[in-house]
């Protein structure tokens, strides 16, 4: 398994228009990407600017995939201009 984990922090005002875009972009991961498992999409009635993204892939290669598909990079251009920062942690499940 390869989990990825993303924390955005959206402009602000922003969060009205980047929050659909990103759960249209995970329901589309879910759905059209065999390797993508879980795409979670979080947020923190406390942290109101921020977003958090808990996905699941089979491994590197689905992750790798989806950067690639095309719509990611429709979502990933749209949201480009609300996003402050935005912070991407991969994990490797460990194997014995």
């Amino acid at each position: 398994m390869y989990a990825v984990c993303v924390k955005f922090r959206v402009k602000s005002g922003q969060m009205a228009d980047f929050l659909p875009l990103m759960q249209a972009n995970a329901r589309t991961s879910l759905q059209a990407e065999q390797d993508c498992l879980q795409f979670d999409v979080l947020t923190d009635a406390a942290k109101p600017d921020d977003v958090f993204l808990y996905e699941l892939y089979t491994g590197r290669a689905g992750f790798d995939a989806h950067l690639q598909s095309a719509h990611f990079k429709v979502f990933d251009a749209a949201v480009q201009p609300m996003i402050a920062a935005k912070d991407v942690q991969t994990w490797t499940e460990v194997t014995q």
